[in-house]
């Protein structure tokens, strides 16, 4: 059989434009953005979903595009979405809402060229039938990296390795304070007192804190446009453990509670600074199965 190579021209793929692109910019490798994005498939859509996002949205819907470097799926089982807390969050209703977590890394400095391409190529994908419509978006935001907390100072893997690193776990923790002044005030706590602090002999290696940004206003419809971008700090604690073997005492008392119970030291609150929206623990998911899809309910 011969090949006419005139018969199968390549698409214009504007190679040249790439090439132009890749010579100017930031290129560093800090995550100086994120997409964090919590999601709940609605009942009965739970597998076509999970393959929808492993087979074809993670890959190109996110990690095909440009300047996201890093990406990680994780899920929260029944047991595991029973132990969030506070029960009246602002962040999921109910608070249990949303079993799967998305979390990517954007190089920091390219933010505005990456969402310039992902509101573009995720109207393509709907306009060709690639978009999951079975889910809700509980809690999804690009953020602006504010800082990192190590447990162990200078040794293990460094921030932009955690999506790569096998953690065992992750629970992001949502953080709400009363205005902006007051999200600078609640930061500074946080980096300098309190997550020093509660790292020290803990299973969590490393916390990221985030702020969320505003969403583009030609995003899709689909997605609500992101709150507390002046109050809000999202905090991201990578676990060397599952986190039900270290739910307590670890993560129970981040609003204030202990046992179960409101009041405590109020650590979470940091005397005021803030109000803690949303602690939910997460393992990862095995890309390529359906592990855990079966324990979602």
């Amino acid at each position: 059989m011969t090949h006419d190579p005139g018969t199968h021209r390549q698409p214009d793929t504007r190679s040249d434009t790439y090439a132009d692109l890749a010579a100017v910019g930031p290129y560093g490798v800090r995550p100086g953005h994120a997409l964090i994005t919590l999601v709940e498939p609605h009942p009965g859509h739970e597998y076509s979903y999970n393959r929808w996002y492993e087979d074809d949205h993670y890959l190109a819907g996110a990690m095909a595009m440009p300047w996201i470097f890093a990406g990680r799926r994780w899920v929260a089982t029944r047991d595991l979405q029973l132990l969030r807390h506070p029960e009246r969050s602002a962040v999921a209703h109910p608070v249990t809402a949303g079993c799967y977590l998305a979390t990517y890394w954007i190089t920091e400095g390219r933010y505005a060229d990456h969402m310039r391409w992902t509101v573009a190529i995720n109207r393509r994908l709907n306009a060709d039938g690639r978009i999951h419509h079975d889910r809700t978006h509980v809690f999804t935001a690009f953020h602006d990296h504010q800082a990192t907390v190590y447990r162990d100072g200078p040794r293990g893997p460094r921030d932009f390795h955690a999506l790569d690193h096998p953690y065992a776990g992750l629970v992001v923790e949502v953080v709400d304070a009363a205005d902006a002044a007051g999200r600078a005030a609640l930061l500074r706590w946080l980096v300098e007192e309190r997550l020093p602090r509660r790292l020290a002999g803990s299973p969590a290696a490393m916390v990221t804190v985030f702020r969320p940004t505003t969403l583009p206003a030609d995003r899709m419809a689909y997605i609500r446009q992101a709150e507390g971008v002046d109050t809000r700090l999202t905090l991201l604690w990578f676990l060397q453990e599952d986190p039900r073997a270290c739910w307590e005492p670890w993560f129970t008392g981040l609003d204030g509670r202990r046992g179960g119970a409101r009041g405590g030291d109020g650590e979470g609150a940091g005397a005021g600074l803030g109000r803690v929206e949303l602690v939910a623990p997460f393992v990862p998911t095995v890309p390529g199965t359906d592990r855990y899809v079966d324990e979602l309910r």
